[in-house]
């Protein structure tokens, strides 16, 4: 079972998820100014942490991402290539493998595409030379690791003060939490999350792309004033 509800897992606060961000980017401007190596590596990092809260990712989703499963949303083109993201290493029921999932990009956090054509245009070519493959390679061309992931998380968090218990799940809960907070029903984002039990998830089949394209539709229109859909 997806069980998320321990005590010390919880969501962080709008001021801690900005000073995360702030310092993740910094680091790579210490880096650069400095004339040191790792800014790429760094780079990716934050880019990493973003995705992972944008899309309310699981570590292992974030890591086993590819540059394939990055899709546009026809329902949002303003987001281009970056409209969905294909989570193909969900966690699912007790012997069932992965479960894949169409995790789509809100209006409100669509700075994220900013980042990741960043990344998979200017930056991830100087890791490798696969124009497709894995999203975050290392400088080796393998890609990072789950304990890696932990280790940054851990470095920043530790860097500003922030309580030990926060891990990188932290930043899954506050994409949850905010979701929430700004109005999205608690169907969509179980489906944007893959929250759902197998029985739960077999209600929401037959109509979980069209139902999540509508809310996106919905929260465009809300933000951006018109039908996104039809008028971009």
């Amino acid at each position: 079972m997806d069980y998320e509800g321990r005590a010390q897992r919880r969501a962080l606060t709008y001021d801690e998820l900005e000073q995360f961000f702030t310092a993740a980017d910094a680091r790579v401007e210490s880096i650069l100014a400095q004339g040191r190596k790792g800014a790429l590596a760094a780079l990716r990092d934050a880019q990493i942490f973003k995705t992972i809260y944008a899309y309310g990712l699981r570590r292992a989703e974030a890591v086993g991402l590819d540059v394939a499963d990055l899709r546009p949303n026809g329902a949002a083109p303003r987001f281009g290539r970056f409209g969905a993201v294909e989570a193909r290493w969900g966690k699912g029921t007790r012997g069932s493998g992965p479960r894949r999932r169409s995790v789509l990009t809100v209006p409100e956090l669509g700075w994220v595409t900013e980042g990741l054509a960043q990344w998979v245009d200017q930056a991830r070519p100087r890791c490798t030379d696969e124009p497709t493959g894995k999203l975050w390679p290392t400088e080796r061309g393998s890609r990072v690791s789950l304990r890696y992931i932990d280790l940054r998380f851990a470095t920043i968090r530790d860097q500003l003060g922030l309580p030990s218990e926060l891990s990188v799940h932290a930043l899954r809960h506050t994409y949850v939490t905010n979701l929430i907070e700004w109005g999205y029903s608690e169907k969509f984002v179980q489906d944007q999350v893959g929250h759902a039990y197998a029985s739960t998830t077999a209600i929401y089949t037959s109509v979980g792309d069209d139902y999540k394209t509508r809310m996106v539709t919905r929260a465009l229109s809300r933000i951006y004033g018109g039908n996104d859909a039809h008028n971009r």
